[in-house]
């Protein structure tokens, strides 16, 4: 199996930029297609964007898209998310996950999870 640990989160002014960044251990993440969530105090947590094994796939939340770009560096080991034009509502904390089947939206797609990196933005 797969262990993720995201780096990268921070304090941002609105309109700003940052890149998090998720890298594996253990078995590759070249192996899974692989997922970004975030969740905000009191919600749920919810798809930011995901990405296919080859990265020919993408899929990004109404919210983010033509803000965020998700990529992914297989020799590295590593899986990114390139946020500009931040907003307070992009505020949460951004977890990265891998999933054996798909590039799904949903948190059940996903079998391995990191423990999260804050985002903060101010306004």
């Amino acid at each position: 199996q797969v262990q993720l640990v995201e780096s990268g989160g921070g304090l941002v002014q609105a309109g700003g930029s940052l890149r998090v960044s998720c890298a594996g251990s253990g078995r590759t993440v070249s192996s899974y297609h692989m997922g970004w969530f975030r969740q905000a105090p009191g919600k749920e947590r919810d798809v930011v964007a995901a990405i296919s094994v080859s990265g020919a796939y993408t899929y990004y939340a109404d919210s983010v898209k033509g803000r965020f770009t998700i990529s992914r560096d297989n020799a590295k080991n590593t899986v990114y998310l390139q946020m500009n034009s931040l907003k307070s509502e992009d505020t949460a904390v951004y977890y990265c996950a891998a999933s054996v089947t798909r590039p799904g939206a949903g948190t059940r797609d996903y079998e391995y999870w990191g423990q999260g990196t804050q985002v903060t933005v101010s306004s």
